[in-house]
């Protein structure tokens, strides 16, 4: 009979024994997950390539053949410096930590030029992924430097959408001081805000998944006040003035469309479940925007067009942007449907009425896009896709009213600190092209070149 009992007796041991050993082995230190890595790498190549060349063709292709270059230009030049600005002290005020009343406000300069960065760190930022570490806090999955350069084409591509709104009548040296400037006073305060662990709307409990209000909200508010305050083209008269190149439109769209997919699905931090989600709903919402301004085109005006179409694809997933980790399907095609019309109205029937001159439909479709989707994330946030979220079709209306409350507050800042800006930098160096310059076009006047010539 004891045998029976000291074998079972034995185990038992042994595994008190076992267990005790794996308790007492040392901690192992949070370690980079080379997929995680490997998608925010290809994901960030995807943003880039929004902005050059996705929004330079598709903003290209809007205006007049001897204003194309200057567009391109300004994406270019938007790359090159706002990167700059990004790795000098962007990052820094964006995302670091600063101490007492400016806490909750802006960031520090402990991380300017990237100081104290190292290649081997973790990004202290995550969504879906998070380790702890030797010292008890949380890590993501990610290089720290990895987050750092996906978080620049954020950056580069806000300023960079501000562009549609004064197109073909901005000096260009006017534009590039009033753009550094804006990126240094609005959009770092604005993404600390929201982003930041320590922003006073991220405490606050806003939702914004990949920037429907550090992106659209705020470059489309900036948008109408600059095409207000800098008025309209010399033979602006209350229509749209024709596009040169529709195709440059098409696959500007098209460019931005895939783009979108490292835009949204990037934001998750990681190559998960919640990725593929975004990435459904980005599709989706954009896919729904587009038939209906091509049904409201159909209807209203009689023929589906290329523009509209295209026009109805950036509306949805501009709008999806802020709501593409917290909705699902359902979601999807409502904030699709919806923003489609309303957007179709603001650029068909609202801008004509009003006379301002917003050249490319930047606040119209970017700016009324970011609101409509950042509003209806606090009707529509599933619990389903994140247990710890939910919007006001779910009973949480507070949620509603935090959206509400971090879109006016974007829109003030943003609306107040443009116009200010503007104004400096209208008084220090001029902003305005002459009337001579936009006659002859900005591309030969600006740059000294021209897109096309009679030669063969």
């Amino acid at each position: 009979m004891k045998k029976y009992i000291i074998f079972p007796l034995s185990l038992v041991a042994l595994s008190i024994s076992s267990l005790s050993a794996q308790t007492s082995l040392p901690k192992t230190a949070p370690v980079i997950n080379a997929g995680d890595t490997a998608w925010m790498i290809v994901a960030t190549a995807f943003v880039l390539l929004m902005s050059i060349p996705g929004l330079a063709l598709f903003y290209g292709g809007l205006v007049r053949r001897k204003n194309v270059l200057n567009v391109f230009m300004q994406c270019f030049i938007i790359v090159a410096a706002i990167t700059f600005e990004w790795v000098a002290c962007g990052y820094s005020l964006s995302f670091g930590s600063s101490k007492g009343a400016l806490a909750p406000y802006i960031g520090s300069f402990d991380w300017a030029f990237l100081n104290n960065i190292k290649i081997s760190d973790l990004s202290p930022y995550f969504i879906s992924h998070s380790q702890i570490g030797l010292d008890g806090k949380a890590v993501g999955t990610i290089p720290h430097l990895a987050f750092v350069m996906y978080q620049c084409m954020f950056a580069v591509i806000t300023p960079a959408l501000i562009i549609g709104a004064f197109a073909e009548r901005i000096n260009f040296k006017g534009f590039f001081i009033f753009t550094l400037l804006w990126a240094f006073f609005i959009y770092n305060p604005v993404t600390h805000w929201i982003w930041s662990s320590d922003g006073w709307l991220n405490k606050l409990g806003t939702l914004d998944f990949a920037g429907g209000i550090v992106v659209h909200v705020n470059a489309g508010i900036a948008a109408i006040v600059t095409a207000i305050m800098l008025g309209r083209r010399r033979d602006y008269k209350d229509h749209a003035i024709p596009p040169h190149n529709i195709t440059y439109v098409a696959m500007g769209a098209g460019l931005l469309w895939v783009g979108w997919f490292g835009f949204n699905a990037g934001s998750g931090l990681a190559a998960d479940g919640l990725a593929v989600n975004a990435l459904l709903v980005t599709h989706l919402a954009g896919a729904v925007a587009a038939m209906t301004w091509v049904l409201l085109d159909w209807f209203i005006d009689k023929k589906p067009t290329v523009i509209g179409i295209s026009t109805g694809a950036i509306a949805g997933l501009a709008a999806i942007t802020p709501a593409a980790g917290f909705v699902g399907v359902s979601g999807a095609i409502i904030i699709g449907a919806v923003v489609s019309i309303v957007c179709f109205c603001m650029v068909a029937y609202v801008k004509p009425k009003l006379g301002y001159d917003d050249s490319l439909d930047a606040f119209g479709v970017h700016g009324i896009g970011g609101i409509i989707g950042s509003i209806l994330t606090g009707v529509l946030a599933s619990p389903f896709i994140q247990s710890a979220y939910s919007g006001a079709i779910y009973g949480n209306y507070k949620q509603l009213l935090v959206q509400t409350i971090a879109v006016a507050a974007t829109i003030v800042y943003s609306g107040i600190g443009t116009c200010i800006l503007f104004k400096l930098t209208e008084k220090l160096i001029g902003i305005r092209a002459t009337d001579k310059q936009e006659a002859i076009g900005l591309d030969e006047t600006q740059h000294g070149e021209t897109a096309y010539n009679n030669f063969d």
